[in-house]
Parts: structure tokens; C-alpha cells; sequence
């Protein structure tokens, strides 16, 4: 049976606002630090390569400003002193039928910065907006 990969553009991300529809997700990446170890007596002249700890880049949502809808200024919002809103954002893609094929899930987000359109008299362009989010575990699922 053929299985042909499944197109990016047809996703879905629950964030806890009132729209789930976005433009454009970024930075769905899981890196893991190398750590270098060579004893002194080791016969090798090169050290020993292990995995350190695993870090997620910042996630980034852009979707089109539309009048009344001001959550992602909302959220990013709550920062007072050391505290914000924590959230579990979920991010799925999804096939023809609106069912999930993989399903990221961020454990405690929360924005780290917004930006505003980009306002030009001569563009033709939706504006758009941007919310960057932090969070501490990302987990993938395949259905």
C-alpha cells in the first residue's frame, strides 16, 4: 500500500484563546546537549561524547488580526513580578477528514513576546501578529 506524506498546511492549535486558527507554527524542535569527557589517563586523545540534557526552542503562533480579538495581548498580559499564566498548548496536524496525524503537546507555556504587524501603505497583505512561546516539555504523538 502506498502511504504518501501528509501535507502542513491543514493544522489546528489549542492555546486556551478563542480562535485556534493560525497562519504560521514555528519551532516544534527538540535539541539535546553533547557533553565532552576524556580522563587524563585515557589512551584516546579525543574525549568521550554523552547526552546532556534535552532543551525545546521557543514556539512561534502568527495569525491574522481580527477586530476584537485581543488574546494574545491578553495573555502575555498576566507577567506581574516572577509569575504568568501557564498553559498546555496542543498543536495538532491534521488529515482531510480534521482527525489528528501528530499531535504536539507543550507542558506549561507561556508568552515570552508579542509583536504588533508590520504596517505598510503599499502592502496588500493580511496583518499579522505574532505571540513566542516558552514551555517545558514538548511530547509527540502520531496517530
Amino acid at each position: 500500500m502506498l502511504k504518501f506524506c501528509q501535507p502542513a498546511y491543514h493544522f489546528s492549535v489549542d492555546w486556551g484563546g478563542t480562535r485556534i486558527g493560525f497562519s504560521e507554527v514555528s519551532g516544534l524542535n527538540i535539541n539535546i546537549d553533547v557533553i565532552e569527557y576524556r580522563e587524563g589517563s585515557s589512551p584516546e586523545n579525543s574525549p568521550t561524547k554523552m547526552p546532556g540534557l534535552r532543551k525545546f526552542t521557543n514556539i512561534t503562533l502568527k495569525r491574522g488580526i481580527v477586530k476584537g480579538d485581543n488574546d494574545f495581548f491578553n495573555w502575555i498580559n498576566t507577567q506581574q513580578l516572577n509569575t504568568i499564566e501557564r498553559r498546555d498548548v496542543v498543536i495538532k496536524l491534521l488529515d482531510e477528514h480534521h482527525q489528528p496525524v501528530v499531535v504536539w503537546k507543550l507542558k506549561n507555556a507561556f508568552p515570552v513576546r508579542y509583536s504588533g504587524p508590520l504596517l505598510q501603505a503599499h502592502s496588500s497583505e493580511v496583518a499579522i501578529e505574532e505571540l513566542e512561546l516558552t514551555h517545558d516539555e514538548i511530547t509527540v504523538e502520531t496517530t
